[in-house]
C-alpha cells in the first residue's frame, strides 16, 4: 500500500515530543472543559438552591420513577471504559509512526485490491498526518466513553450511543480493515469481525429508545444473532485447507495457522509470565493442533446453539461456558490485545462476553412494566424552557452538563481530525523528522552565471526582486534527484498566486553531462518542462565548479562509476540575493507523504521568508 508508511522508525524522536506536545495542549483545554462543567455545575445548582428555599415551587417535581435497565447499564458503563481505555491506548509513544504499518497493514494482509485501496485511501490521513490525527483518536474515544459514562439516561445518553457507532464504524472499516473478515485468515480466535464492530453494536443498542428495553424480546434477539456467529465461526474454523487443523509436526515444517499466530504473540513485549503461558500454549498447539482446533469447533457450535435457544436457563450456562472460553482465548491466543506498544484495544473477547451477558441480562431482567413503556428516570415535562428544566432537576441537569462536557472533549479529537482529512498536503512535521528543521542563515547568496535548459544566461543578479528556491540536481539521476525536483515541482503549486513572485532554481551536478540537452530531457521526463518559473542551469565545467564550491556542494563519482553523488541541499534566497534558510533535502524513505511533507516545509519556508523580507 503505498504511502501509507513513512519509512521512519516508530520512534523517531522528532515525531514523539511533537505528539507528545499535542497531547499536552489539548489536555489543557480538557482541563479547562473540565473546569468549566464544575463552574456551570455549580451555578445550576445555586439556582436550584435558590428556587428551593426562596422561590417558587419548582415546575418538574424530581421524580424517581425506574431506574435504567440493567443490562443497558452494564453496556453502557463497560463500553464507555473500554472506549476509555482505547483512547489512553491510542496515547502510546509508538502510536503516529507504528499505527499504520504495524496495526493496520497487517490486518489488511491478504484482503482483495478494493480492500486495500479503501483502506489505503482512509489511511493516508494518518500518514499524512500522524501526529494530528494520532492525537485526535486519543480525544475522540476518551470523549466517547466519558459521554457513554456520564449521561445515563434520555437523549444524551442516546447520542453517546450513536457517536460510539459514527466513530466506530470508520476505525473498523479504515483502522481494522473490516475486522479481517476479507482475509484468507479469518478466524474467530484472531478477533475477527473486529473488536470496534462489536463496540458499534453496543452503541447502536445504547442508542435505542427505553421502550425497547421492556420485556425480554432484545435480549433474546441479542442471544440469538450471538448464537447464529458462533455457529458460523464454527463452520469457518472446521473448513479444510485453511491451516486451523494443524500444528507444527516437525521444526522443519510450516507451522498451522493457530500455532503460528501464538508463537508471535509469545514475542511481543510482556510480563514474563504471560509470555510463558502463551508460549506453552504455543508449543501445545503444536504438538496437538488438530485435536485443538477439534476442540474449538465443537466448543463454537456448541455454545452458539446454546445460545440461539434463548431460553433463561440453558443460556445461563451457556453464557457463563462462553465467559471462560472467551477469557482463554483472550489470554493464550489474543494476549490481551493491547500488549506491545501499538496495541489499540484489547481485541474481541471482553467486548464479546460483556455483549452476550448485556443480552442475558435483557431477556431475564427486563424492567418490569404496567402499559409496556418505560418511563425515564427524571423525566422532565416537555413544556418550560431549557433554563426552567435545568434549574428544577439536577438529575437531568447533572446529565446535560456532563455531555456537553464529554461532547467537548470528543471535539478537541475531531475537529483536528477533520481538518487533516481536507487537507490534501502532509504534515512538514515529517520531513523535520527525516532532515531536521530548516536552518535560519542571513549571509549573501554566491553569485552565479550560467545558462538555463534553453541556452539563456541567469545570474544571480538577474533575479534580483524574486524569491529563490535553489538546489542542485543530477541530469541523469534516477535515484533522489527525480524525488527532489518533483517535490520542487509540488512545493511550488502549494505557493498559488505567490508562485509569480519565486524562482525555482537547479543547478546541474553532473561533471559529465553539460548540454542543455539533458536538461531538457531531465524536465520532459519530471514535468517540469512546462513550469514557468523552473530553471535548471549549467554550464562548462569549471563554471560549474566554482558555483559548486561556493556553495560547499561536494561532486564525485560514486564507485565503479555509475552515479554521481553531491550534498542534498536546497537554499531559500531573498529577494535582496541574501541565503535566509538552508534545508536538507535527502529524501530519506521516499514515499507519498515524505515527499509532499518537505514540499509543503519548502513552500512554507519561502512564504516566511517573503512575508519577512
Amino acid at each position: 500500500m503505498p504511502g501509507m508508511n513513512t519509512g521512519l522508525s516508530t520512534n523517531n524522536p522528532a515525531i514523539v515530543s511533537a505528539f507528545q506536545a499535542a497531547l499536552l495542549h489539548q489536555g489543557l483545554l480538557v482541563l479547562l472543559i473540565v473546569a468549566l462543567v464544575a463552574v456551570a455545575w455549580n451555578i445550576l445548582r445555586s439556582a436550584q438552591y435558590r428556587r428551593a428555599t426562596g422561590g417558587p415551587e419548582p415546575v418538574f417535581p424530581i421524580s424517581f420513577s425506574r431506574p435504567e435497565p440493567t443490562a443497558r447499564r452494564l453496556l453502557r458503563v463497560s463500553f464507555g471504559l473500554v472506549w476509555v481505555l482505547d483512547g489512553i491506548l491510542q496515547g502510546q509513544s509508538l502510536m503516529p509512526l507504528g499505527m499504520v504499518p504495524q496495526v493496520v497493514q497487517p490486518a489488511a494482509a491478504g484482503s482483495p485490491r478494493w480492500v486495500l485501496d479503501l483502506v489505503n485511501s482512509g489511511t493516508n490521513i494518518w500518514s499524512y498526518h500522524p501526529v494530528a490525527a494520532a492525537a485526535a483518536a486519543v480525544w475522540v474515544q476518551v470523549g466517547i466513553g466519558v459521554w457513554l459514562l456520564a449521561a445515563p439516561r434520555g437523549d444524551w445518553s442516546r447520542l453517546g450511543g450513536l457517536a460510539s457507532v459514527a466513530w466506530g464504524l470508520p476505525v473498523w472499516i479504515f483502522g481494522e480493515a473490516f475486522g479481517g473478515i476479507f482475509a484468507p485468515g479469518l478466524s474467530w480466535l484472531f478477533g475477527a469481525p473486529g473488536a470496534v464492530l462489536i463496540y458499534c453494536v453496543a452503541g447502536a443498542l445504547v442508542a435505542l429508545p427505553e421502550a425497547a428495553w421492556a420485556g425480554p424480546r432484545l435480549g433474546k434477539a441479542v442471544l440469538r444473532v450471538v448464537g447464529l456467529f458462533l455457529v458460523g465461526m464454527a463452520v469457518l474454523q472446521a473448513w479444510p485447507g485453511r491451516g486451523f487443523w494443524q500444528g507444527q509436526a516437525h521444526p522443519s515444517v510450516a507451522p498451522g495457522s493457530l500455532t503460528a499466530m501464538v508463537q508471535q504473540m509469545a514475542q511481543t513485549p510482556q510480563p514474563s509470565f504471560l509470555s510463558s503461558w502463551v508460549a506453552a500454549f504455543g508449543r501445545f498447539d503444536a504438538a496437538h493442533g488438530w485435536s485443538v482446533n477439534l476442540f474449538c469447533v465443537i466448543a463454537l457450535a456448541v455454545l452458539g446453539a446454546g445460545f440461539l435457544t434463548a431460553r433463561p436457563q440453558v443460556a445461563r450456562v451457556t453464557a457463563v461456558a462462553s465467559a471462560v472460553f472467551c477469557l482463554a482465548v483472550w489470554v493464550l491466543v489474543q494476549d490481551l490485545g493491547f500488549l506491545g506498544g501499538v496495541g489499540t484495544d484489547p481485541n474481541s473477547m471482553v467486548p464479546l462476553a460483556l455483549l452476550f451477558t448485556a443480552g442475558y441480562m435483557a431477556m431475564t431482567r427486563a424492567p418490569a412494566t404496567d402499559d409496556g413503556t418505560v418511563v425515564p428516570i427524571s423525566a422532565p415535562a416537555a413544556n418550560g424552557s431549557l433554563w426552567t428544566r435545568l434549574a428544577d432537576n439536577p438529575t437531568y441537569t447533572f446529565r446535560s452538563v456532563a455531555a456537553l462536557g464529554a461532547l467537548g472533549i470528543t471535539l478537541i479529537g475531531a475537529v483536528p481530525m477533520a481538518v487533516a482529512t481536507i487537507r490534501p498536503n502532509a504534515d512538514p512535521i515529517l520531513a523535520q523528522a527525516v532532515d531536521g528543521a530548516p536552518q535560519a542563515v542571513n549571509s549573501p547568496a554566491p553569485a552565479f552565471n550560467l545558462v538555463d535548459q534553453r541556452g539563456a544566461r541567469v545570474s544571480l543578479a538577474s533575479l534580483r526582486g524574486k524569491t529563490i528556491a535553489f538546489t542542485f540536481l543530477d541530469d541523469t539521476c534516477t535515484t533522489d534527484c527525480p524525488v527532489i525536483a518533483s517535490e520542487f515541482r509540488t512545493a511550488d503549486s502549494y505557493l498559488g498566486a505567490a508562485a509569480r513572485h519565486v524562482e525555482m532554481v537547479a543547478v546541474n551536478a553532473n561533471p559529465r553531462y553539460l548540454a542543455p540537452d539533458y536538461l531538457l530531457a531531465f524536465d520532459q521526463q519530471e514535468g517540469l518542462e512546462h513550469l514557468p518559473n523552473w530553471l535548471y542551469l549549467t554550464g562548462s565545467l569549471p563554471q560549474l565548479r566554482r558555483v559548486w564550491k561556493s556553495y560547499g556542494e561536494e561532486v564525485i563519482y560514486l564507485p565503479a562509476g555509475a552515479m554521481v553523488g553531491h550534498g542534498e541541499y536546497a537554499y531559500v534566497i531573498d529577494a535582496d540575493g541574501h541565503t535566509r534558510d538552508v534545508l536538507d533535502t535527502d529524501p530519506g524513505p521516499a514515499t507519498n507523504a515524505t515527499e509532499s511533507s518537505f514540499s509543503v516545509m519548502l513552500a512554507d519556508t519561502i512564504k516566511s521568508v517573503m512575508a519577512h523580507p
